[in-house]
C-alpha cells in the first residue's frame, strides 16, 4: 500500500507533475466562498483555483474544472457532481465532502464515511488520483462544538484513503490555520490568506514543487474585552443568525448557485502568460492573442 501522505512522483524538471485534467468537487469550501475575486468564475477564487494555477504553470494544455457549489451535503455533492466528474475524465480530483452535514444535528461520521468509500471508489477506478480534505481543528473557533465528530470523520478518512491509495491533505494538522486572519469574517469560510495556505499544503501533499510562498502575517492586534464583545454581536447578527435561520427553514446558501467552472479549461492566473493552453475539452476556442 502506498503512503496516502504524498504522490510519489518521478525525477522531473522543478514544478513539473503528470496530471493534464483536474475537476474539483465538493461545497462552498472547494468553491472558494471567503477568497472573492471578481475576476474569477463565480466571484471566488479560492484554494482550488490556485492549486489548478500552479499545476497549469508547468504542464502545457493542462484543464482545470470545479464543481463545487456552496451549502451541499454529502449526498448532494454524489448524486449532482459524481456523474459530471467522471464524464470529464480526469486524472485528478479533490474532494471535500461532509462538513455540512457534520454542522448538522445527525451527522454521524461513520455513516459519511462508509457513503464517501464507495465514492473514491468509483473515482479511482478510471485511474484518477484522488486527494481527501480531512477537517481542520475547530477546538478554538466557534465550531467547536463538533470538534469530536471531525476528529473522528477524519480517521475515518484515513482509513478510506488507506484502501483506496488517495492522498489526505492534512487540514488538522496545518497548525497555521489557528491564526484568526487565516478565516473569512464570517469565522465559517477561509479568507484570501486561508485559501493561500492550504493551497500550498495541498501542492506538498502532491509532492509538487510551487511558488506559493509561506506568508507570515503579522501579530495578530489584541483587543479589549469591549472590542471583542462588539465584534462578537455584530457577527452574530450577520452571519450566525441567518445561518441558524436557514438550518430552520431547510434552506441551502447554495439553493439557485451553479458550479462556477463546469467545463474544463486552461487555467489564467498569476505565472500563466496569455496564449497558453488551449480552450475546453481541446478547442482552440478559448486562446488568446
Amino acid at each position: 500500500m502506498s503512503d496516502t501522505s504524498a504522490i510519489e512522483t518521478p525525477s522531473m524538471t522543478a514544478g513539473s507533475h503528470p496530471w493534464s485534467r483536474y475537476v474539483a468537487m465538493g461545497d462552498s469550501f472547494t468553491e472558494g466562498i471567503g477568497d472573492p475575486e471578481p475576476s474569477s468564475p463565480g466571484g471566488f477564487r479560492g484554494w482550488a483555483d490556485r492549486v489548478a494555477e500552479e499545476l497549469g504553470r508547468t504542464q502545457p494544455g493542462f484543464a482545470y474544472a470545479n464543481l463545487a457549489v456552496r451549502g451541499r451535503l454529502l449526498q448532494q455533492i454524489v448524486d449532482q457532481q459524481l456523474a459530471p466528474c467522471l464524464a470529464l475524465k480526469p486524472d485528478l480530483v479533490t474532494l471535500s465532502a461532509g462538513g455540512n452535514d457534520l454542522l448538522r444535528r445527525g451527522g454521524d461520521p461513520d455513516v459519511l464515511a462508509a457513503k464517501l468509500d464507495s465514492v473514491v471508489q468509483i473515482l479511482t477506478m478510471g485511474g484518477a488520483t484522488v486527494v481527501l480534505f480531512n477537517g481542520p481543528d475547530t477546538g478554538t473557533s466557534v465550531l467547536g462544538r463538533i470538534r469530536s465528530k471531525v476528529a473522528i470523520y477524519n480517521e475515518n478518512l484515513r482509513t478510506v484513503a488507506a484502501r483506496h491509495d488517495a492522498v489526505i491533505a492534512d487540514m488538522w494538522s496545518l497548525r497555521q490555520l489557528s491564526d484568526p486572519r487565516m478565516w473569512d469574517e464570517d469565522r465559517l469560510h477561509f479568507s484570501p490568506l486561508g485559501h493561500h495556505t492550504i493551497a500550498a499544503m495541498v501542492l506538498d501533499s502532491l509532492n509538487v514543487e510551487h511558488t506559493l510562498q509561506p506568508l507570515q502575517p503579522k501579530p495578530f492586534p489584541p483587543r479589549s474585552w469591549r472590542e471583542a464583545r462588539s465584534g462578537d454581536l455584530v457577527w452574530a447578527r450577520q452571519y450566525f443568525v441567518p445561518w441558524v435561520l436557514r438550518r430552520l427553514r431547510n434552506q441551502s446558501s447554495g439553493d439557485g448557485i451553479t458550479a462556477k467552472r463546469p467545463t474544463p479549461g486552461p487555467v489564467f492566473g498569476p505565472g500563466v502568460p496569455l496564449g497558453s493552453g488551449e480552450g475546453p475539452l481541446g478547442s482552440a476556442a478559448g486562446s488568446r492573442n
